[in-house]
């Protein structure tokens, strides 16, 4: 095996694609780019340059209409991989939230007005969270200036991410679909 060095925009395209937890780099590549597991006839170098002038255009952005879904996508994003190696429930929630902000970031404020009968969940500040209630856990979302409620059962936090999907402009499939990553 050799390693290669890629940027991130093409990183976050190969992890896209991803279709099952354990695949790896070179299986997504090799289906992607429609190459059997055997090797090729052609000489190392010029099948290894080619296979990455393919894999640029495959991640150029193709223009698709989709009004169905938000113009930023979180699933062109969202790593299943890394996702299935974040420590328990908190970690997901936690790591969906933030590629939810790196997706959104200019909407996320809208996440501010998600809120429980007693207490809120978002905040821009550790100590909003404390006051608004006792054992709130209140945990950074990484990279932001958010911070979220983390003392709640699984449930909770999957209606949670429910609706921050929807004020984020996702439909109630993908809301669900975002859900259910937890």
């Amino acid at each position: 095996m050799k390693k290669i060095e890629i940027d991130d925009e093409l990183y976050q395209y190969i992890a896209s694609n991803t279709q099952s937890i354990g695949e790896s780099a070179s299986q997504i590549l090799r289906r992607l780019l429609k190459l059997n597991s055997g090797t090729e006839s052609k000489p190392g170098l010029q099948q290894e340059e080619e296979q990455a002038q393919t894999a640029e255009k495959e991640a150029q952005p193709k223009v698709q209409s989709q009004p169905a879904k938000p113009a930023a996508n979180v699933f062109n994003i969202l790593n299943k991989e890394e996702l299935a190696m974040q420590k328990g429930v908190v970690g997901r929630f936690l790591f969906i939230l933030s590629a939810l902000h790196r997706t959104h970031k200019s909407e996320f404020n809208n996440v501010l007005e998600i809120k429980g009968r007693d207490r809120i969940y978002f905040a821009t500040s550790k100590e909003a969270l404390l006051e608004s209630g006792s054992s709130m856990n209140p945990k950074n979302i990484v990279d932001s200036e958010y911070w979220v409620m983390t003392n709640s059962n699984t449930t909770r936090k999957k209606m949670m991410l429910h609706e921050v999907a929807k004020v984020l402009g996702y439909t109630d499939e993908a809301a669900e679909k975002i859900r259910d990553y937890l």
